[in-house]
């Protein structure tokens, strides 16, 4: 057995489980661009927060060599540098060469001085740059008088003792401390542990005149602490707000769903039993669902009364063809018995009665598969004048009204023929009933082409109005099959007008008979 046809795709081809995988792919995607945003801020932030701190400590070692220079003691001895898991720092010359490193470094990267063992400071003084750059340099970093005197006041050597690669212009005045420079992120070990550290590195001038450079980190382990946790958190939230995003989705779209599960289960009932007087349940909300009940519940309403009218109709047109057809076998079974007997006229008027009533029947047929008319324009009053005109075997004389004066259109646009069969079944309709005139007038009204048809009968009652277009309605006046026709005739005029966008109403005449109007919209 084949599986029914809800249940082919599974669950997951539901209503439900798309609206639910919907919101949570869109909740997911949303989540996950916020993470990385709120990841990114904090990790931007904390770098920031290392640099300053990099900063300060860069600068504040930098302040200390300036106050530690002493007149008669050795370059740096006494400078107190902080502990090197929080700020490891390097001073060094403008040379690379290291002078002064925290304790208990064991190797760093990312300040461009490698080293972590200081080599020999000189003497304070310019004399000690000079015999540097000479070669002549004592152990002690003693330097002369003259060579201080030349420190002092001689260019020349000044510049010497720049010929390092350094720039008089570039570094800070003796006794201060320059700006610092872009921060970079390293690498530094301290007893055996290494970490991740943003440096910052600062030119100073100590009071002797030497400029070195002051590079300071800050550890980086608060930064990939934070940013850690955060992410362990989102990775752990993360699929619990999406479970609580999907289960509250499909629980909530079960519900506004289930009305419309109840509609097809009815409408599946509904087909397997034929029975179209039953309805959908109408939820007693007034969203979408509930008005999707009504919309099916009134098109159950017309379904059922356009199946009910079929059946009336098919039982109708078999009883109204089977008794001239009947009467037609009849005389021909007597006339081939008998031929004397033959009714010649009664079988030709029988054969045009099922001829008339088999064209009725057609053109019925066609309009309620829904024909659309033609788009031919002509001018009413005298479509009016040219039917009027072939009608000479008519009963009684039609009067043709005064029409609208010189000017005015009486132009519509339609099927020209299927107008001309609606003035010829209300003409026929009068010919019935009339006691001596009938008038047939056009002219405007109310915006609208109007074609009226009146007779001086006895009109029809007010409460039948209504129900005398009904398909093979026969009023009680005109129950005679040889005078009052198959009760097509009326139904299928309106159902003309309908179709042309229309009227066709009917009313008390000025006569005291009837008076039926077709109302046209101008072409």
């Amino acid at each position: 057995m084949s599986p029914a046809p809800g249940r082919r795709g599974g669950r997951l081809s539901s209503v439900r489980a798309k609206a639910s995988l919907g919101a949570t792919l869109v909740v997911a995607v949303a989540l996950v661009a916020a993470g990385l945003a709120v990841l990114l801020s904090l990790r931007s932030d904390l770098t920031d927060q290392a640099d300053r701190q990099a900063d300060a400590a860069a600068r504040e070692v930098a302040l200390d060599i300036i106050a530690e220079q002493v007149p008669g003691r050795t370059p740096y001895s006494g400078l107190e540098l902080p502990g090197a898991e929080e700020h490891p720092v390097q001073v060094a010359d403008e040379q690379g060469r290291l002078i002064a490193v925290s304790d208990d470094l064991e190797g760093i990267s990312g300040t461009g001085v490698a080293a972590v063992t200081p080599v020999r400071s000189p003497a304070p003084g310019p004399t000690a740059a000079a015999q540097d750059d000479d070669g002549a340099r004592d152990d002690d970093g003693a330097r002369d008088d003259d060579g201080a005197e030349d420190d002092h006041g001689s260019g020349n050597d000044g510049s010497s003792r720049h010929s390092g690669g350094s720039d008089d212009d570039d570094d800070p005045a003796i006794g201060s401390v320059g700006e610092p420079g872009p921060p970079r992120t390293g690498r530094a070990t301290v007893d055996g542990a290494t970490g991740e550290y943003r440096f910052s590195s600062i030119e100073v001038t100590d009071t002797s005149g030497r400029t070195v450079v002051v590079h300071a980190g800050a550890t980086l382990a608060a930064r990939q602490s934070a940013v850690g946790t955060a992410a362990a958190a989102m990775l752990v939230g993360l699929p619990v707000l999406l479970l609580v995003v999907g289960g509250v989705t499909w629980l909530v779209t079960r519900r506004a769903l289930r009305p419309v599960e109840g509609i097809r289960r009815e409408m599946a009932a509904i087909t397997a039993s034929e029975d179209l007087s039953r309805r959908v349940p109408e939820p007693a909300t007034h969203d979408e669902v509930a008005r999707l009940a009504r919309t099916t519940n009134e098109t159950l309403t017309a379904l059922e009364a356009s199946v009910e009218r079929q059946r009336r109709f098919v039982a109708d047109a078999s009883h109204e063809l089977r008794s001239p057809i009947a009467s037609l076998r009849t005389q021909l079974e007597v006339g081939d018995a008998h031929p004397g007997l033959l009714d010649v006229p009664g079988a030709v008027a029988d054969t045009v009665r099922l001829q008339q009533l088999a064209a009725d029947l057609l053109l019925l047929a066609r309009l309620d598969a829904g024909e659309r008319p033609g788009r031919a324009r002509f001018d009413l009053g005298d479509l009016a004048a040219e039917e009027i005109a072939v009608r000479t075997t008519d009963r009684l004389k039609v009067c043709l009204g005064a029409g609208e004066e010189p000017g005015r259109s009486l132009e519509v646009s339609g099927s020209r023929g299927q107008l001309a069969r609606v003035l010829g079944n209300l003409l026929d309709n009068a010919q019935r009933h009339a006691a001596s005139s009938v008038t047939v007038s056009v002219h405007r009204k109310a915006g609208r082409i109007v074609l009226a048809v009146a007779d001086d009968g006895p009109g029809v009652p007010e409460a039948e109005r209504e129900r005398v277009f009904e398909r093979f309605v026969r009023l009680d006046d005109a129950r005679a099959r040889d005078d009052g026709g198959a009760g097509l005739g009326l139904a299928i005029a309106r159902d003309v007008a309908h179709r042309h966008g229309g009227t066709l109403t009917v009313a008390r005449g000025p006569l005291g008979g009837a008076r039926f109007e077709l109302a046209l919209p101008p072409a």
